[in-house]
């Protein structure tokens, strides 16, 4: 029997970026194939109603449970015998964790000086000395085609589980949000720093003329430390049909149950953009510092929103310049009548 050990990356977009690979290798290598997915204990939830994987192993090396720490799981891949690891990751550690885990086939980016601890060294692109970014889609799926996966379709993929499809029933029920489709979710998060975000105050505007205008509900997703700006959105709002999840059960079974069900999603460059496009739903991108490159969506309905200016892309976890123009200057206009065309676009496709 095969076994493969997958390191699947830390965030949750990226997560949910690295689906092809796992839906190739399941693909490729066949049922009876053992393929663990090794990735942090918060992210347990998100493959929830796939079945790419034989198992999720949970590490974090710096986790106070000595089960999730490094040489816990070093000691459980040596007794498993891994054929191969492939390292999603483009850390040391991952590499230097799979070779002491005796995998005999280690697969990943020479990149930070591990490459001694590979025996299939990939390179990222690079043109004229300097290395090209790229979808990070594309950048993942090359290490499964470099383990004999053929070619796979780009689309980013998750599932429910019928706890989930309940949790999002009692969801419904609580906030009394409409059941005929039209809900549109926001998210303002940004777990890479605050330049991240859009002003509280813009949301609120935008979901206000969501409901005054487009005659449909509001729910804004957030995780738990986002419960106070979820709160601002819709006391800014000032209307009824707008509400959050701050008083839900929070977690990401809840924000994917959610996002399934609503028509479309509004969302600064986090993870739930990536969860609602693998569950099929168009989203409408806020960017900031970053651009629309390595966390591209590449078969996904979408909007990327972003402002020609000379600072653009700074990859700054906080605004250099103290102005904060590349979220600031993003207009409720332009975000709403973004949001329309894709939902104009939607409803055209359906009754074609």
């Amino acid at each position: 029997m095969t076994k493969i050990a997958v390191f699947l990356p830390n965030w949750l977009g990226d997560v949910a970026m690295a689906t092809p690979v796992l839906r190739a290798l399941r693909k490729h290598f066949g049922a009876d194939a053992q393929i663990v997915g090794i990735m942090r204990p918060y992210l347990r939830d998100v493959l929830g109603g796939t079945d790419w994987l034989s198992e999720q192993w949970y590490f974090d090396p710096k986790d106070k449970q000595p089960e999730f720490r490094r040489l816990a799981l070093i000691r459980r891949m040596q007794a498993t015998s891994f054929d191969t690891a492939i390292l999603l990751p483009n850390s040391f550690s991952s590499a230097l964790t799979a070779w002491r885990g005796g995998a005999r086939r280690r697969v990943g980016y020479v990149r930070y000086g591990r490459g001694l601890f590979l025996t299939d060294r990939l390179y990222p692109p690079r043109r004229n000395g300097r290395r090209v970014e790229e979808p990070a889609v594309d950048y993942f799926l090359r290490l499964a085609e470099t383990v004999g996966c053929p070619a796979e379709s780009r689309r980013l993929e998750l599932r429910l589980t019928p706890a989930e499809e309940a949790l999002g029933d009692r969801v419904w029920r609580d906030l009394g949000l409409r059941t005929d489709g039209r809900v549109v979710a926001l998210n303002c998060s940004g777990a890479y720093g605050g330049a991240k975000l859009w002003p509280v105050e813009h949301f609120g505007l935008l979901a206000r003329r969501i409901v005054a205008e487009w005659k449909h509900d509001v729910l804004v997703i957030c995780g738990p430390r986002e419960r106070v700006i979820a709160r601002d959105i819709v006391r800014h709002s000032g209307m009824a049909r707008v509400h959050s999840l701050a008083d839900q059960p929070i977690g990401i079974s809840t924000s994917k149950a959610c996002l399934a069900r609503c028509r479309l999603l509004v969302s600064t460059d986090s993870g739930p953009r990536h969860v609602a496009a693998a569950l099929g739903r168009p989203v409408v991108t806020l960017y900031g510092p970053m651009l629309p490159v390595a966390s591209e969506n590449p078969t996904q309905q979408a909007a990327n929103l972003y402002l020609d200016l000379d600072c653009i892309g700074c990859h700054k976890r906080v605004c250099p310049l103290g102005h904060h123009r590349c979220m600031r200057d993003l207009t409720v206009d332009m975000v709403y009548n973004e949001m329309i065309r894709l939902m104009e676009a939607d409803d055209a496709a359906a009754a074609a």
